[in-house]
């Protein structure tokens, strides 16, 4: 159904590379991974007010046998809130970060953009739970730069702006990282000296002078929305009694922050970034595979499949009995960073070509493995 997506053997093998990229960039700043219900309770959405529809109008909602409403999650932030009053409440508790990988459902009144804006989807969300304002500057701004990395790695941050925009429901005001295309759904207002940007949903002027900006020297361009920002302050701990104990025996609400990325849409924007008329190019880093090894008549290309193998070297293997047009014609619709092939024209060497280029080279044994590793 529309909004709904299956992953495919590559696709999985694409996903699961992201999502340890994601994991890795959040442990190093401090993150400790957990995994939340799905099934969430109406009293504690109820608490701050965003159990109605009127209110949150993506909510799937379902019931029990015995009648009881319950509603599939499309954040945390609640959930985790109430899950904290259990381990949070002295200062000594704090600061806190923990992140899950997990899927939301969102009752979207239209998908569109496959995997840009589905119903169900995979997302990182990370919460954070400070003493005060400061503390949570300060983590906000290592996150941002962990979501910097995370870009990098995938290969789109040269095309990934920081952009000031709504809050939604979850605050007033948040960030967003948005990179550019044109398949994107939001128009931003983008500053490219500055490398900041405004989202068209808050682009007023006093918005554009309250950061600096001036309003002829931005650039009105097509984005897809691939990580966000919030910070919360005390809205879901007041509501939700998450307190803590300071310094002098005080009670005090805990200062929250979430910061979210959807797997299926970061995939999705890495494909429109940087893929060509002939098929997807991944960057080595989330690439389904290192290599696509195609074997033509007469090639020996079991014995180089092993070969490769042996080294860690990761081969997906073409011996079909079709033709060499339809070989290289997938090679490059799949996209894999390094095409090899071997035939009795090949002799001892291998045809090496990058999916990003068009120079192809006859490599030995020796040399292949010497630029791949």
């Amino acid at each position: 159904m529309a909004g709904v997506y299956s992953y495919l053997p590559l696709g999985i093998l694409v996903l699961r590379k992201i999502e340890n990229i994601i994991r890795e960039e959040m442990n190093a700043i401090g993150g400790r991974e957990i995994f939340l219900t799905s099934l969430q309770d109406p009293k504690i959405w109820q608490k701050t007010e965003r159990w109605s529809d009127k209110t949150v109008d993506i909510w799937f909602k379902t019931k029990l046998k015995n009648g009881a409403e319950l509603g599939l999650a499309n954040t945390h932030e609640e959930e985790i809130a109430n899950f904290m009053t259990h381990h949070i409440h002295s200062y000594r508790d704090l600061p806190a970060y923990l992140y899950q990988i997990q899927t939301k459902f969102r009752n979207e009144t239209r998908s569109k953009s496959g995997l840009i804006r589905a119903r169900e989807f995979l997302m990182k969300d990370l919460y954070s739970f400070s003493r005060d304002e400061k503390e949570l500057d300060k983590f906000f701004d290592k996150c941002a730069g962990a979501y910097r990395k995370i870009f990098k790695r995938v290969g789109i941050a040269d095309r990934t702006y920081l952009t000031f925009a709504s809050g939604g429901s979850f605050s007033k005001y948040s960030y967003e990282f948005q990179t550019l295309a044109e398949a994107g759904e939001d128009t931003i207002y983008l500053d490219e000296k500055n490398k900041i940007a405004i989202n068209k949903e808050v682009y007023r002027p006093e918005v554009v002078r309250d950061l600096g900006l001036e309003k002829k020297k931005l650039a009105v361009r097509k984005a897809i929305e691939v990580g966000n920002l919030f910070k919360l302050g005390t809205k879901y701990s007041t509501a939700l009694g998450l307190f803590y104990l300071d310094e002098r025996g005080q009670k005090r609400p805990v200062v929250m922050g979430s910061y979210g990325i959807g797997l299926g849409r970061l995939m999705a924007a890495v494909v429109e970034v940087l893929a060509d008329e002939r098929g997807l190019v991944w960057p080595e880093s989330i690439a389904p595979f290192r290599t696509h090894l195609i074997e033509l008549r007469g090639g020996l290309g079991r014995d180089l499949y092993q070969k490769l193998s042996r080294e860690g070297v990761t081969v997906l293997y073409d011996d079909r009995k079709v033709t060499a047009g339809e070989k290289f014609n997938d090679a490059d619709l799949i996209g894999i960073p390094w095409r090899l092939t071997v035939s009795e024209k090949t002799v001892k060497k291998i045809e090496v070509k990058k999916r990003s280029s068009k120079q192809i080279n006859l490599l030995t044994y020796g040399e292949l493995v010497k630029k791949l590793l």
